[in-house]
């Protein structure tokens, strides 16, 4: 769970974040939640320009069944193991800028599996950076590299991910060393 401080989102005396099926126990979120992502992820995404726009409508789609915020970015500070992300008033600004540069850089298409890699990791660990919306970051990268890395023409195979891994590679990211993520999107990519 994120640290945050008066969060509107969460109802009042807990850090149970407002959903759409009003469950106060966090338990019973998270499995409600899994379960319509489940869903949601079996679906086609959402088409798009791999944009702000594209991104924020991934979020949507996602989470749409449990959040009535989804994809929409949050308007609290967050932070997670002693890490703060990106202040909610600079959200909009280092999205666009992030996402400027994946549009100067052809969406990586045309490149080899090495350097789309490389590519992708530096964008995954900037977005993180940022961490856009105040629940399913994490998800919603994995669904717009799948996305994105599909455009550029390497496909990449989720299932042959181990989540601890994954976990551990983002968080050295964000600390400055993007060579595990790189080596893991490497490996998961055709």
């Amino acid at each position: 769970m994120y640290d945050a401080q008066q969060d509107p989102h969460c109802y009042p005396g807990t850090t149970v974040l407002r959903n759409r099926a009003n469950i106060r126990d966090q338990a019973a979120l998270d499995a409600f939640e899994h379960d319509a992502l489940l869903q949601r992820s079996s679906e086609p995404m959402p088409a798009g320009r791999f944009s702000t726009t594209h991104y924020r409508a991934v979020h949507r789609h996602l989470f749409q069944d449990v959040y009535a915020w989804a994809g929409r970015f949050r308007t609290v500070r967050i932070s997670k193991g002693g890490s703060l992300f990106c202040y909610p008033e600079h959200i909009g600004t280092e999205m666009d800028k992030l996402f400027a540069g994946l549009r100067r850089d052809r969406f990586f298409a045309s490149i080899d599996r090495g350097d789309f890699a490389h590519k992708a990791a530096h964008f995954l660990a900037e977005l993180n950076a940022v961490h856009p919306f105040r629940e399913g970051n994490g998800r919603t990268q994995l669904a717009f590299i799948t996305l994105l890395a599909e455009h550029a023409g390497h496909a990449l195979d989720l299932d042959r991910m181990q989540p601890e891994t994954m976990l551990d590679a983002t968080i050295r990211s964000f600390e400055g060393d993007e060579g595990p993520l790189t080596t893991l999107i490497a490996e998961i990519a055709s």
